[in-house]
């Protein structure tokens, strides 16, 4: 991905960074590339470090990243950082870093744009919100997976790189989409967000932190994770639960749950397409 980035526009370097050149863009001087040797997902706070060392104050965090799972499912993802519960795999516990709703799901859709036109075959989807490093400032991870042979490839990664690129050419920050957009949060489903990333590709809102269905079954989803993932989901509006994907009586708790707390619920039937 970072190749593509390279290749695909045309960069300056302006330093070193842990050894490594630090590009910056010739035509969008607000964007760097940094790389870091160790795991990404542990490194925490390396906007802090950025600022102490090259004196550059950056306002969001787009993670490059390779996508591991058991199944090896070729898959082209983008999704929030943080932890409901404990941090096993960078992070903080019960923590969430600032999400990116908008700038996140326009990506999204760029993606899936690129890949259709590309005829790719790999899962294009967002996942829910999972793993580090904590960071304090909005981040956002893109990711290509899910196997070694799909890493090596060029094609499925350059996609990614390109959709980057476009996205950055109109859009920097959360302020710089002037359309009021409906910034959600999703409740419930799978990992890879099947309902949320449909919706997104379908209607005018915007998706911000999501809670699958394991992170409810565990019991960590309470009053204070809720507010944590409201306070990390800027300009947040409502929660859009996949009711298909649990009982009707759970659907009804948490819907319930939140008409108590004054927050919206979204329908589908409720929201502009797009």
């Amino acid at each position: 991905m970072k190749k593509g980035l390279l290749e695909k526009s045309d960069w300056e370097e302006i330093g070193e960074f842990f050894g490594n050149i630090v590009y910056r863009n010739s035509n969008m001087k607000k964007i760097i590339i940094i790389t870091i040797n160790d795991n990404k997902i542990t490194h925490e706070n390396i906007e802090k470090e950025v600022n102490e060392k090259l004196k550059i104050n950056p306002k969001v965090a787009i993670f490059l990243s390779r996508h591991r799972s058991k199944s090896g499912k070729p898959t082209l993802t983008t999704h929030p950082i943080g932890n409901y519960s404990e941090a096993l795999f960078g992070g903080r516990e019960k923590t969430l870093s600032i999400s990116s709703p908008k700038i996140m799901t326009h990506l999204l859709r760029i993606m899936k744009k690129n890949a259709d036109q590309n005829k790719m075959y790999h899962q294009l989807c967002f996942e829910v919100t999972h793993h580090g490093p904590y960071m304090s400032i909005p981040t956002l991870y893109v990711e290509v997976g899910s196997t070694e042979e799909e890493w090596v490839k060029e094609k499925p990664s350059f996609i990614l790189s390109e959709s980057i690129l476009e996205l950055l050419k109109n859009y920097h920050y959360e302020d710089d989409f002037k359309e009021k957009i409906p910034v959600l949060i999703g409740i419930g489903g799978g990992h890879y967000a099947p309902r949320f990333t449909d919706v997104a590709l379908e209607k005018n809102i915007a998706f911000g932190h999501m809670i699958p269905n394991y992170q409810i079954k565990k019991g960590v989803i309470n009053d204070e994770m809720i507010e944590k993932t409201i306070n990390a989901t800027p300009n947040f509006n409502g929660m859009y639960i996949h009711r298909k994907s649990m009982k009707k009586s759970e659907f009804t708790t948490l819907k319930n749950w939140f008409k108590e707390k004054d927050i919206n619920v979204f329908s589908s039937k409720e929201l502009s397409d797009l």
